[in-house]
């Protein structure tokens, strides 16, 4: 397949107008001008002309409960929080996504390809986040990393589900002390565990430790529910404390302390400020957010937190940023390859480059522009929304 014309955003160099992408066996195999990449189709080889286009990476979704709050199911497709337990890192995000939600069809219709998915926020851990694709109806064949982080939450969602059962965590320092003693015992069975490999020892395999590994590792992070300036500095301390990676999401009020941040060195999934101002912690939110930790040198992806803010508006929420001030590549870039970074798919996703899975995007604008229309959407090099055979 190929794709011609238009303006080619890579998200890793300059834009490339007029130029040529071609795709083979779901991935790219050219990018570059007319003069670079020779047009020389085989027969039968589908060719996008997009003369007038904007060709962009899929864009990505970085925080979402896409397909495990299902829309128009009510409690039968809820199963987001497991509400009983208020650490549950053992669940895994996969068991509960359920690629035939609505959902995944507007994601598609806008320009969607990927999105990381995984529990809500109701307990202190809540389980594993896996990053797929948005096209497919087994979600075993669309798991681009699984698993891709570790949730954990702080401030009033722990607290207020807690409290109401009148168990712990029903304060903060309960959501810090409970998420502490976790990662004290999941560290002291990685050593033993390691212990006995060296020795030649047999082990007993405990599956609700086995799934803190790869935080421990660093292979993924801790992914934390925090909109409070004080709910964010924990998740800093904590992190810190047990030397572990960390994406600071919503961050709702990271815009009071974006030089703070900035020297952190954390990155921050910013929204959804499409919502409205439901809970206290939420009371600063605000567009302007992710332009100010942007400017301050905070990586920022903005996200929908779908079904807070519906997936479909996720260019509309990143136009909005633009808007109150992030600049408008860095609209781009925050739901494209920032997002793609973050969530640790950025070998596969969240630019045009060779090598790189073909999940593109063509627009007849900018996305980030309430009045553009998705042309063409393409996962792993196949056509999966065509704009003419809509109807």
């Amino acid at each position: 397949m190929y794709i011609v014309g238009g303006t080619i955003k890579t998200m890793a160099g300059e834009d490339i107008p007029g130029g040529i992408v071609h795709i083979q066996n779901g991935r790219i195999a050219a990018v570059g001008s007319r003069e670079q990449v020779p047009l020389t189709p085989r027969e039968g080889e589908r060719v996008i002309v997009a003369e007038n286009g904007l060709i962009l990476p899929g864009i990505l979704e970085a925080h979402c409960h896409m397909g495990i709050t299902e829309e128009k199911k009510g409690m039968e497709g809820d199963d987001c929080n497991e509400t009983v337990d208020p650490v549950t890192p053992y669940l895994r995000a996969i068991d509960a996504i359920n690629p035939m939600d609505a959902a995944f069809d507007d994601a598609v219709r806008a320009g969607i390809t990927g999105a990381m998915i995984g529990p809500g926020s109701s307990n202190v851990v809540g389980g594993q986040f896996a990053f797929v694709k948005t096209r497919g109806r087994r979600v075993d064949d669309l798991i681009v990393k699984a698993p891709a982080a570790m949730k954990v939450a702080f401030g009033e969602n722990p607290k207020v589900n807690y409290s109401g059962q009148n168990k712990s965590p029903s304060t903060r320092m309960a959501i810090a002390g409970m998420l502490r003693q976790e990662l004290t015992e999941a560290s002291q069975y990685w050593k033993q565990k390691q212990t006995a490999e060296q020795n030649g020892e047999d082990f007993a395999i405990d599956f609700t430790r086995e799934c803190w590994i790869p935080v421990l590792k660093k292979e993924i992070p801790l992914k934390a529910h925090a909109h409070r300036v004080d709910d964010i500095f924990t998740a800093i301390r904590i992190a810190k404390e047990f030397d572990l990676r960390l994406t600071l999401d919503h961050c709702s009020e990271g815009h009071l302390i974006a030089e703070e941040l900035a020297a952190e060195g954390y990155p921050a999934i910013v929204g959804p400020d499409f919502a409205s101002r439901n809970k206290i912690e939420v009371q600063n939110v605000a567009f302007k957010t992710a332009g100010v930790l942007n400017r301050a040198g905070v990586m920022t992806a903005v996200t929908t937190d779908h079904p807070v803010s519906l997936i479909q508006s996720l260019p509309l929420c990143a136009g909005l940023a633009v808007k109150s001030g992030l600049p408008l590549e860095e609209g781009y870039r925050a739901i494209t390859i920032y997002p793609a970074i973050i969530c640790g798919v950025a070998d596969r996703l969240g630019s045009i480059e060779v090598g790189k899975d073909a999940d593109i995007a063509v627009f007849d604008g900018n996305p980030m522009e309430i009045f553009t229309r998705t042309l063409y959407t393409i996962i792993d090099g196949e056509i999966v929304y065509d704009a003419s055979e809509d109807s």
